[in-house]
């Protein structure tokens, strides 16, 4: 895991970009500003985009942690209790712009229709209906290690989380590919397309949100991604679990989700390769203000279980799903320069 720590001209230049556009978009959600993100990305000091070019260029890690940015906690206000408590206009404004403005020196950051109503930042906070729950929103239960979105072929390349609040100290699970030990018989096996996942529970109809009013074209792609998810529950595809390049593959994985679809030697596989992930595994503890880069296609990651109080002062995420070329989802999105995927 590589840290970039950014130094006290970075954080200011940085800060200074982020209150000129703080002053002229209301929300990283608004369509000028994804127009805009990337251009004023640019901006950013260049040892941050030097360092952001390698991380994606080379894979030579599959986790990077850019701390150095500030979260003041009493502006905050309480953490959200649950989607519907959320406030409407972020009291994080400032930080979400310096995430999404680093993010996109990786590539677009996307959202999903069938997650957080199609919002591009994402919350990740403990709701009590969740607490035991394999969901971001859960807490009381260790989150299963896994491949964000494994189930899907248009996942995200990259997973941003920006810590707003940690009291408790929650670590972050994280194992790369490259430190994972295996034989040459049980890496061929898992390089075939012998292998299912389903979807995971952040991606079903109970966990979309509140929803809001779509336009008819919305409506017809929204109700496409829903028949796409009910498909994957009951006949995913066979995927491989190791691909691309024999001597550096890349991983897909979601072990929680890939329980009582396989047997035999499959589930040998599986069995080893989880042994060997575990072996692997080491953690963050994101602090506020800290940033954590996970190479989708290169790490799995998690979370250490925490007893969520439910009283506004738990652990509070921002997330973003960064994808390197958008054409790759043209068919799933509205228009061209639309960032959701159905």
């Amino acid at each position: 895991m590589h840290v970039l720590q950014l130094d006290d001209r970075e954080v200011s230049a940085v800060q200074e970009l982020c209150a000129e556009l703080a002053a002229r978009y209301a929300t990283v959600e608004s369509a000028e500003f994804l127009r805009e993100s990337r251009l004023y990305a640019q901006e950013l000091p260049r040892g941050v985009r030097r360092e952001l070019e390698d991380f994606r260029l080379t894979e030579k890690s599959g986790a990077l942690v850019v701390t150095g940015l500030t979260v003041d906690d009493a502006s905050l206000g309480p953490t959200p209790a649950d989607h519907a408590s959320a406030p409407s206009l972020s009291p994080s404004h400032h930080q979400d712009l310096a995430f999404f403005l680093i993010a996109s020196l990786l590539g677009d950051p996307i959202g999903w229709a069938t997650q957080q109503d199609g919002r591009i930042m994402h919350d990740i906070y403990p709701v009590e209906k969740y607490e035991h729950d394999q969901i971001g929103w859960g807490s009381a239960q260790t989150l299963t290690w896994h491949t964000e979105d494994a189930f899907h072929h248009l996942r995200t390349d990259y997973l941003g989380l920006m810590c707003l609040r940690n009291p408790d100290g929650t670590e972050t699970t994280v194992a790369d590919v490259a430190d994972i030990q295996l034989d040459e018989a049980t890496r061929r096996l898992l390089g075939e397309k012998r292998f299912r996942i389903l979807p995971d529970d952040s991606h079903r109809p109970e966990a979309a949100g509140s929803g809001r009013v779509l336009t008819p074209r919305e409506a017809r792609l929204h109700e496409q991604a829903r028949e796409r998810v009910e498909r994957a529950l009951k006949e995913p595809e066979p995927v491989a679990v190791l691909f691309g390049d024999t001597e550096s593959p890349y991983l897909v994985i979601d072990p929680y989700y890939m329980q009582g679809q396989h047997e035999g030697e499959e589930q040998e596989a599986l069995d080893r390769i989880g042994e060997a992930i575990d072996t692997a595994m080491s953690g963050v503890v994101l602090t506020p203000g800290d940033i954590c880069f996970l190479d989708n296609y290169q790490v799995v990651h998690g979370r250490k279980p925490f007893q969520a109080r439910f009283d506004g002062t738990d652990r509070w995420l921002r997330r973003l799903n960064i994808a390197r070329d958008l054409r790759r989802s043209r068919e799933y999105r509205l228009s061209a320069d639309s960032r959701v995927v159905h």
